[in-house]
């Protein structure tokens, strides 16, 4: 089964800091774009980060620049999320997805994974 197997997320406090990391299970992600995506209760998914193949091309939203860190390992076959300084309003499921390029709409992506639960908290 293709897929992607997410890890990483747990409850921490604001202003703390949590390494999600995403494993390509059945395939090879060399040659893909990878994006995280994130969920919240009631509310519609939304990307977060994406990293092209070569690593070389990165996006965030803006609701994460400057505390979000995507960063791809082809030869572990894994892709990271570090996030720093996080607020509540991170609070959300975590996913990956691939895609051959990245593109904003999350739909076009492939190899969805059960994601990881990040609640931030005091």
């Amino acid at each position: 089964q293709l897929q992607f197997v997410e890890s990483g997320g747990g409850l921490v406090q604001p202003g703390g800091s949590l390494r999600l990391s995403c494993a390509a299970s059945g395939f090879t992600l060399d040659y893909f774009a990878i994006g995280w995506f994130r969920q919240a209760p009631g509310k519609e998914r939304e990307g977060v980060s994406c990293i092209n193949d070569s690593g070389g091309s990165i996006n965030y939203a803006d609701s994460v620049k400057g505390r979000f860190t995507i960063s791809r390992d082809n030869a572990k076959n894994t892709v990271y999320l570090q996030m720093n300084s996080l607020k509540p309003e991170d609070t959300a499921v975590y996913f990956c997805a691939a895609q051959e390029v990245c593109l904003s709409s999350w739909s076009m992506y492939h190899y969805w994974g059960q994601g990881t639960q990040v609640t931030v908290s005091s």
